[in-house]
């Protein structure tokens, strides 16, 4: 073993003869102990806390969607559907018609988003689960199913809507209306179930039938809005898109499952990162305290100091033990808080010990990565305080 490292570790785990000193070492271990262990239960719990958010998020999204470059609508005849529903890392494909409208029942409006669906839809994307009253769509095409909120707000349940609920969306074109009546195209249909599958789902979407929203909006039977994908296990994402865009001959957009979600995701990185920093200054405060028990110390084992200088000791050996010293501090205090932080988490995914509703446990999220951010911040954080620390020692040789 170097001489440098047995020295610092003799420091490290040997009493002072002045407590004051004890006592200023054993502060600042507490405080990076205490400093890592918060860094790594915040951000688990900020990672629990975005899975969790996500889930509902991208509930109903699919791996891959196409939409047109520009426009609302893409043309697909029955035969490129089936060409692309043969394409090897294409599991599923969903036909989609997607268009913002008005709900009016009695003396109510609630604006939505109508999601014209066919049958693959719920394969692709496992809904049925989430319907709380009533059923999914069948064949009857004037029957839809409401997001709990939209249906809250309108009042209205499942098959007991008298007259059904009106459909208005604006007709396309140009110039001045002249009759309200004929600015619109509008249709009725009965609730046929109603879907729970998130606050941000449930106050946006309608769903239909295809055939529905064909007669409403008036798209040709070959058009669409949008196909939604489920890709293979192992699909190579990047061929795909060549192939449907080879298939479909019109510019197209694609988004994958992320990209469907980059503004949520985006937000989230940034409360994120902002955490982050913020709890790395509370390291940085804690670390103050290493820095004045190093010099502390220095100050105090003066004497030892002249000693090794005397022995042939060279001020650059001197100050790696104080250096190595106050290393050691950060980084075993940072391991000890790292592993207390650990077995907190874990007890609260296992135990569940703090709520935020009486039946929801606050998420949390166990990754390698917050493990990986910790050691890191500790370790880089730590050097830089022991070094400028340790750099004390020249002043204490040349004296």
């Amino acid at each position: 073993m170097n001489f440098t490292t047995y020295i610092a570790r003799r420091y490290l785990f040997t009493k002072s003869k002045k407590n004051a000193i004890n006592w200023l070492t054993y502060i600042a271990i507490a405080g990076v102990i205490a400093s890592s262990l918060a860094l790594f239960v915040v951000l688990s719990a900020f990672s629990g806390l975005k899975e969790f958010s996500l889930q509902f998020s991208g509930k109903l999204d699919p791996d891959l969607k196409v939409f047109p470059e520009t426009g609302k609508r893409i043309s697909l005849s029955a035969d490129q559907l089936a060409e692309i529903k043969n394409l090897a890392d294409v599991d599923l494909a969903s036909q989609i018609i997607e268009e913002k409208v008005l709900l009016q029942y009695k003396e109510k409006n609630r604006p939505a988003v109508l999601k014209g669906v066919d049958s693959s839809f719920v394969k692709i994307n496992n809904i049925k689960p989430n319907i709380v009253f009533g059923k999914w769509l069948d064949t009857n095409n004037y029957q839809v199913v409401l997001g709990s909120d939209i249906a809250r707000k309108l009042s209205v349940g499942v098959m007991n809507t008298i007259g059904g609920i009106q459909f208005l969306v604006p007709k396309p074109g140009k110039g001045q209306i002249k009759n309200l009546q004929n600015a619109f195209y509008s249709a009725r249909a009965n609730v046929k179930g109603i879907f729970r599958a998130g606050e941000s789902l449930d106050k946006k979407y309608v769903f239909a039938t295809l055939a529905f929203a064909h007669d409403l909006l008036n798209f040709k039977p070959d058009e669409i809005s949008a196909i939604e994908l489920q890709l293979a296990k192992d699909a190579d994402e990047a061929l795909v898109k060549k192939r449907i865009a080879a298939i479909i001959d019109q510019p197209l957009t694609f988004k994958n499952r992320l990209q469907l979600n980059d503004q949520l995701y985006k937000m989230l990185n940034t409360e994120n990162l902002a955490i982050y920093l913020v709890f790395t200054l509370v390291i940085i405060i804690a670390l103050f305290n290493v820095v004045g028990a190093l010099i502390m110390a220095i100050l105090e084992k003066r004497a030892a100091i002249t000693t090794l200088d005397h022995l042939g000791a060279t001020g650059r050996q001197i100050q790696m033990i104080f250096f190595k010293l106050g290393f050691n501090m950060t980084f075993f205090g940072g391991c000890i808080g790292l592993i207390l932080g650990l077995l907190l988490v874990v007890s609260q995914y296992y135990f569940e010990w703090m709520m935020i509703t009486v039946n929801l446990a606050y998420p949390v999220e166990i990754t390698f990565a917050n493990v990986l951010i910790v050691l890191l911040t500790i370790t880089l954080l730590g050097l830089a305080a022991s070094y400028i620390a340790s750099s004390r020692v020249k002043k204490v040789v040349n004296t």
